[in-house]
């Protein structure tokens, strides 16, 4: 295989339609790290590292990226009929379209999640009143379990994370990845007393995890299945098809 002195970026999508390139300045040395949520494989580049030899790094790896990217979950879109878990229940997806709408509303009834909308695709109002759910959801459960060992949260945060699960810093602000709504509830139990147990431990010692485990409801389950299926929450509201979404 011939490689050019110096590869441009454009190169680098010869290897991989799935493969993004990231020039780090605190990377030590070249590595691969799987985007679960944007269904790619990023290739992290040490600032003063050889693009050419990246280059061949990423080309030595490429059946790697690829068996990766075919292991990914199948995208569960947001779409009328489907069926999606929500706080650990099943709720079937009922999506009406009335064009003289100005608004979507959406409400969750009766195993339901209803959606009266003028969008040909709600999927970011479905996401946004979602995250509405969580956040207020994990609010509760979050001060539930602080007030057990008389902690204080003050506030929960919901995002699109890529990477972790959620965070929590000693002034008592959590934020939490929003996606966890679709995890059965021990998993959601487990994440959120994770984080609750970071109020009284700002590490992973040998005390924090027999706090989290006592704060859960049931621990094993719960991280077990966070380490083995948190990747496939990453497929909700995603389509095989990335296509501009109506705002």
């Amino acid at each position: 295989m011939f490689f050019s002195p110096r590869p441009q970026e454009k190169d680098f999508q010869k290897i991989s339609p799935h493969l993004t390139v990231r020039v780090s300045e605190r990377a030590r040395r070249l590595s691969l790290r799987l985007d679960q949520k944007n269904r790619n494989v990023c290739l992290i580049i040490p600032q003063r590292a050889s693009i050419r030899k990246a280059y061949e790094f990423a080309y030595q790896n490429k059946k790697w990226i690829e068996s990766k990217i075919n292991t990914l979950p199948a995208p569960l879109p947001f779409e009328h009929g489907g069926e999606i878990p929500i706080l650990g229940c099943m709720y079937k997806i009922h999506i009406d379209t009335d064009t003289t709408r100005r608004t979507t509303d959406c409400t969750l009834k009766d195993g339901i999640l209803h959606v009266v909308t003028n969008k040909q695709d709600p999927t970011l109002r479905i996401t946004r009143f979602l995250k509405s759910v969580a956040a207020e959801n994990f609010l509760i459960m979050a001060r539930e379990k602080a007030g057990l060992i008389s902690a204080t949260v003050h506030n929960v945060t919901v995002r699109d994370m890529s990477t972790r699960w959620g965070s929590c810093g000693p002034d008592g602000n959590m934020s939490l990845n929003w996606r966890l709504i679709f995890a059965p509830a021990t998993a959601i139990d487990y994440v959120i007393s994770h984080e609750v147990a970071h109020l009284i431990h700002h590490n992973h010692g040998p005390r924090f995890w027999k706090l989290c485990a006592e704060l859960s409801k049931d621990f094993s389950t719960g991280s077990h299945w966070m380490r083995d299926h948190g990747h496939t929450l990453m497929r909700y509201g995603e389509r095989t098809h990335q296509v501009p979404l109506e705002e």
